[in-house]
């Protein structure tokens, strides 16, 4: 039966079918090969061909422990000692809007869970009354740019958002991210904009970005797509991945390398306290979290 339910999905135009063991499993079975013949017909209707994989929640809490504390620079080694240097590593106009130097909690690590946005090919509002304006601008937020990925945030993941680059619009706000900081997100990514920033630096949550939008989503961008790979910042993102950032940027860890990666990345933080805790003593300095 499972069988013909996979075969009965793949045939449907536009499916990108992913398949998942049960919930007790961490690992997300091998879907159908998306080299398979396609007529004209069904790719004409549109298809994606990088799968989207799904995995437990307690998959992602292990996972996520073996990252526990390493920088991104630390994954940055490691990336390079599994063969993939220079991978994943976000343009560095995707910066933090705020940091915290004495705790870091800048900083974040988690499991990516990805939206698109694009820029809107229809008409904008025009000339009307406040309320035919207000009718208008909360359709607009239902049908067209709504934010359907909410349901999936669950605690550790990382929001991470491809919009539409060049309009200026705060599709991120002062609001909506403590809305996902209470689903369970951990930071935001995205290689556009947001605004309410005053507000987002107080409220403490990670928010990495390219700069400032002030204008709202109705009539600048639609929702196009949610939990499928992205490109952020230059980088294939594909749901499922690792997220590191801090002050140094954005990296974004392959799931499949994810374990060797903090392994060696493990490896090289350990040895970078040790030795900076031995010039701390040396110069005198008192020691901070960096080195604990």
């Amino acid at each position: 039966m499972r069988a013909l339910v996979r075969t009965a999905l793949a045939l449907l135009p536009g499916t990108a079918l992913a398949l998942a063991l049960p919930a007790s499993s961490g690992r997300a079975q091998t879907p159908a090969s998306p080299s398979a013949p396609a007529d004209a017909a069904t790719l004409r209707s549109g298809r994606g061909y990088i799968e989207t994989p799904v995995f437990s929640a307690e998959a992602d809490r292990r996972l996520l422990a073996l990252f526990e504390g390493l920088r991104v620079a630390d994954a940055t080694d490691g990336m390079d000692a599994v063969g993939l240097p220079g991978v994943g590593l976000m343009d560095p106009e995707v910066r933090p809007l705020w940091k915290d130097t004495r705790s870091f909690t800048h900083r974040f690590v988690g499991i990516a869970v990805t939206a698109r946005y694009v820029p809107t090919q229809r008409p904008q509002a025009g000339q009307r009354s406040v309320e035919d304006y207000d009718r208008w601008s909360g359709d607009w937020y239902s049908r067209l740019s709504s934010e359907p990925f909410g349901e999936l945030l669950r605690p550790g993941s990382a929001l991470v958002i491809d919009d539409a680059e060049r309009a200026d619009v705060g599709s991120i706000g002062s609001n909506n991210i403590l809305a996902w900081k209470l689903r369970g997100a951990v930071g935001v990514v995205t290689n556009a904009t947001a605004r309410d920033t005053d507000e987002i630096a107080t409220e403490r949550m990670p928010l990495y970005f390219r700069r400032p939008g002030r204008g709202i989503r109705p009539g600048r961008n639609e929702i196009e797509s949610v939990n499928r790979p992205v490109v952020c910042g230059g980088v294939l993102v594909v749901p499922g991945d690792v997220v590191v950032a801090d002050g140094d940027g954005v990296l974004v860890v392959p799931r499949s390398q994810a374990e060797a990666v903090a392994r060696y990345a493990r490896k090289i933080l350990e040895g970078d306290k040790k030795g900076r805790r031995g010039l701390y003593e040396k110069l005198g300095l008192p020691k901070d979290r960096s080195v604990e």
